[in-house]
């Protein structure tokens, strides 16, 4: 007798083995019942020649029996265990099921998401989701391979970080030991990134959880995954030429079908003339019904954009007026560097930013980065940041770019997203196991929360209920 998983059965075929899963669908035929048990690997009929009136649909199970081949008229073509059975001679219940609160069946589009969330344990089991789930673990792999292969390192950077401009508002954390201070947990990886070129590094990556409090919708959530990188001594060609080789090699690992085998290249004022976006999609109607992949690539941005007084954390980082367009560590276009660093003509100047989109979505974005301190200072000048302020908020890069830091460039790609559109799939909450709600609540756990009278006289916080508007 072996242990084996449903897809393994078929190549038992007269032996006895045992499955474990759960209860898919029981029938009651008189003296016989017939199970169909369930495992991450699929499903397979299971002949039972006694009652089983205790089991229930998703109850958790050992069988025990012998694989044998169904008779030619009970064939089941549509599954992969369809030509064989397995003649029970022993079960044990190991979990009885109660009624279900949702479904596990169908693809659950129709189901409440505030339900789908709060039973997401359950939301997960069905097919669609179980396939999401093997996707998004198999293309994660199929990326580490690819960097690897590539003489990548990886590196974890810290969750507990300063607050950096990042274009979004910090998730900020009490420090029990510092009294009156706070970590802020990290938007992205990027000046630990660029401190590691400096430390030598040269070529990272990590798979970076990055955490944002920003406004909430089907393409965006307050945490998301990035597959993050970084590489010392290249030009802007060198590292798209690096993603495009990487993201092909992932994509068609797990059965992504491209549009193009070169990823186009479209610079930012064509794309809003001929789109009127910067995020686009190139396919047509025919490659849409099939769900291919259209990747190209968007350069020569502006590097500063005309603060929008309704975003608060524009209003913060642009205190001239200007705000940076992506990232205020990119370096502007080698044509616009006078321009850059005499602070004139600002609206003018463009930035080696460039980023990936696909299917009209924004997947990555990188720049090659200002290695040099007084180009970054110069940037934060322009933005109306002092002397004092740029110390205070970018002190620590300027020291390190002082040391010898060579010149780099990166990107982040969006890897929550990469998925979502590999699987089909429309809104973020589909590609991540457990996500947020569309109110900012956490799946099954109930978070945010108040925190205990202890735990704030510990931290010598006091909370101030903030008045509804």
């Amino acid at each position: 007798m072996q242990d084996k998983t449903i897809s393994e059965s078929t190549e038992m075929i007269g032996k006895e083995i045992t499955l474990h899963g759960w209860v898919d669908t029981k029938r009651d035929h008189g003296k016989l019942t017939f199970i169909d048990l369930r495992d991450r690997t699929g499903t397979v009929q299971c002949v039972g020649y006694q009652k089983m009136g205790e089991l229930t649909p998703e109850s958790v199970i050992s069988v025990t029996g012998m694989v044998k081949e169904r008779p030619a008229n009970m064939v089941n073509e549509k599954i992969p265990t369809g030509k064989i059975e397995v003649d029970v001679q022993s079960y044990e219940i190991l979990n009885v099921a109660k009624e279900l609160p949702i479904p596990v069946e169908g693809d659950g589009y129709e189901i409440n998401e505030e339900m789908r969330l709060k039973y997401r344990y359950l939301d997960l089991r069905r097919a669609r989701m179980q396939k999401i789930v093997q996707m998004r673990s198999k293309f994660a792999r199929a990326i580490r391979e690819a960097l690897y292969e590539k003489d990548f390192t990886e590196v974890e950077t810290p969750m507990l970080t300063t607050a950096t401009k990042e274009g979004a508002r910090d998730f900020i954390v009490p420090a029990r030991l510092q009294p009156g201070k706070f970590y802020a947990l990290p938007q992205s990886p990027q000046q630990y990134k660029q401190l590691l070129m400096t430390a030598g590094v040269e070529r990272y990556f990590q798979l970076a959880r990055c955490i944002r409090d920003e406004d909430l919708r089907a393409d965006r959530g307050f945490e998301f995954t990035q597959v993050d990188l970084e590489m010392s001594f290249v030009k802007q060609e060198d590292v798209m030429q690096t993603v495009e080789a990487v993201v092909k090699k992932a994509v068609k690992e797990v059965g992504g079908v491209l549009k193009d085998e070169v990823f186009p290249v479209i610079e930012y004022s064509e794309a809003m003339e001929k789109y009127g976006a910067d995020r686009f999609d190139i396919r047509t109607d025919e490659e849409k019904e099939r769900g291919v992949l259209g990747f190209a690539w968007v350069v020569k941005f502006p590097f500063f954009k005309k603060v929008d007084k309704a975003d608060a954390a524009e209003v913060a980082d642009g205190k001239s007026g200007w705000t940076f367009t992506h990232n205020p560590f990119s370096m502007p276009l080698e044509e616009n560097l006078e321009q850059h660093m005499a602070g004139e003509n600002v609206g003018e100047i463009l930035t080696t930013q460039y980023d990936l989109v696909c299917n009209g979505f924004e997947a990555g974005g990188g720049s090659i980065r200002a290695h040099k301190a007084e180009i970054l200072r110069k940037t934060f000048h322009i933005m109306g940041y002092s002397d004092e302020e740029i110390e205070s908020s970018v002190g620590h890069m300027l020291e390190a770019f002082e040391v010898g830091t060579p010149p780099h460039g990166g990107i982040a790609l969006g890897f929550d997203r990469l998925v979502m559109l590999l699987a089909g799939e429309t809104s973020l909450k589909e590609a991540i196991a457990f996500p947020m709600t569309s109110s900012g609540r956490t799946s099954v756990m109930v978070a945010p929360n108040p925190a205990s009278e202890a735990q704030l006289k510990e931290l010598g916080i006091t909370v101030a209920v903030k008045p509804a508007k």
